[in-house]
């Protein structure tokens, strides 16, 4: 069973500091394949494809595929034939869906195109996915990775051994692969208004209706804002706004020399592909309850502190003060048992043990200790503890800035102390949210369609996943509609 999150050691925080390993003494420039420019290259493409498929099987491990063979070939259809009409044909396009709640796409280095479960959800009909998988596209034939990773090494001359921890970790905790650090790349505004530019391209190219773009800025946008996170002056900091973006599309409309409306739209070929979809957090790779933490799959539970913001993610289980000085966080740490993972992390360069036991917690095998380390924020003060449960060996440390410890010494050991083996048989089969598709037989409000056909989330975001700006205007006969039944609510 492939765990949700994986425990990275802090050496492998310093190979995403120092970047690839590649050598970046070497200075040369490249052409862009979409627009022609000469530009900073200091990775060839057989480096860049290697990069991709190291951090391929990376997301494969660490966020997980969605298991749906139909779901998958459908996107990759769609991709594939976009891909071999792009500047760039020959690299080895690969075209998957991860099993993850975010509305999100990415692009690795090489060609390997991954769109969420959750994107897809949110989404209505294929042009729009076409638009979005031209647009991750767009990334890799524009090279913007490249541009990007070449950038960090060239900032990476003539830094040493580098810091312990990132300022990424320190924030807030989470571990990551070493591969996977390509994911944290930020494009400018530039490129990614380069990447629309190739998406609703490529899309126009295989005959899409390229005005559907449009719905998925405002659907992006329409969720940013039921987040309460309120509307954002740029879409991810980097990222045009989505007003900006969708201007810029329109735009491109303008430009049209033939009329878009007679373009692929596919509505009910795209929708029947979500029929039984996970929608939401998939409970069974582990949910909160407050802040108590259970995980179905792997059969254990945890506590956080009272009033801490919680987390979980594909790599590590989080936890993060009010003051946000002080984090508790588990992982997978391996096979090993627990005193050699121990050892392995107090063994690191720069890492101060202190007082250590070998005491068993709730029965499970397990080695603890305190410890120092110096970061590119400062020491850090804190306690590790690694326990061997069902084959495997986790990793559980709380660490806060030096002079603190005293502080948050009790709730690290208690978070810590929490850890045991999940025997509630209510929480162990709970089961995820799923979208269920139903025809309209007459025509409805999504109102009325809500109080005939209840959704186990609200009316407002089952606005947002149907694409209905009013849930009070009349949906024709004929339509089909998502509602999303079962599921745990978060942090119920």
């Amino acid at each position: 069973m492939t765990p949700r999150f994986a425990f990275v050691s802090l050496a492998g925080w310093r190979s995403l500091l120092l970047g690839t390993g590649l050598a970046a003494g070497l200075f040369s420039c490249a052409r862009n394949p979409v627009t022609g420019k000469s530009e900073l290259a200091l990775i060839s493409e057989s480096q860049e494809i290697q990069m991709g498929q190291q951090a391929a099987q990376d997301v494969a491990r660490t966020i997980g595929l969605y298991n749906d063979p139909r779901v998958e070939a459908y996107v990759a259809g769609i991709g594939k034939r976009m891909a071999a009409a792009s500047e760039r044909p020959n690299l080895p396009w690969e075209f998957h869906v991860v099993d993850d709640a975010s509305v999100n796409a990415f692009a690795l280095p090489g060609g390997f195109i991954y769109v969420t479960r959750g994107l897809l959800a949110s989404i209505n009909d294929e042009a729009e996915l076409a638009t979005v998988v031209g647009h991750e596209i767009g990334h890799v034939t524009n090279r913007h990775s490249v541009q990007q990773i070449s950038k960090q090494q060239l900032a990476q001359i003539g830094l040493g051994v580098g810091s312990i921890l990132s300022s990424d970790i320190a924030r807030f905790g989470q571990l990551a692969s070493a591969g996977l650090s390509v994911l944290f790349l930020k494009y400018g505004r530039d490129a990614e208004n380069q990447a629309d530019q190739a998406g609703f391209r490529y899309a126009l190219n295989e005959d899409y209706d390229v005005r559907e773009m449009t719905k998925v800025f405002t659907t992006l946008d329409r969720i940013s804002q039921s987040s309460g996170s309120g509307k954002l002056p740029e879409w991810l900091s980097t990222h045009p706004a989505p007003e900006n973006r969708i201007q810029h599309i329109e735009n491109m409309l303008d430009t049209l020399h033939r009329d878009p409306t007679e373009g692929i739209v596919n509505r009910e070929g795209y929708i029947k592909h979500v029929q039984g979809m996970t929608y939401g957090l998939d409970p069974r790779q582990g949910y909160f309850e407050g802040t108590h933490f259970y995980h179905p799959q792997m059969r254990f539970q945890m506590s956080f502190p009272q009033g801490w913001q919680v987390q979980n993610t594909p790599s590590a289980v989080a936890s993060m003060s009010p003051n946000q000085d002080a984090i508790i966080q588990l992982a997978l740490a391996g096979k090993t048992s627990p005193q050699q993972a121990a050892q392995q992390f107090l063994s690191q360069q720069g890492i101060q043990a202190g007082q250590s036991s070998t005491s068993n917690i709730n029965g499970l095998p397990a080695a603890s200790s305190y410890f120092q380390a110096q970061t590119d924020q400062g020491v850090i003060q804190g306690i590790v503890s690694f326990i061997s449960y069902g084959g495997t060996t986790f990793g559980l440390m709380g660490y806060t800035p030096g002079g603190k410890l005293p502080t948050y010494d009790q709730l690290f050991q208690s978070a810590i102390r929490s850890f045991s083996e999940l025997r509630d048989q209510s929480k162990i089969n709970v089961s995820p949210a799923r979208i269920e598709l139903v025809k309209l037989n007459r025509s409805m409000s999504l109102e009325q369609f809500n109080s005939q056909y209840p959704s186990s989330i609200s009316v407002e975001e089952l606005t947002i996943i149907n694409e209905v700006e009013d849930p009070t205007t009349a949906l024709q006969a004929g339509r089909t509609v998502k509602r999303v039944v079962g599921g745990v609510k978060p942090g119920s």
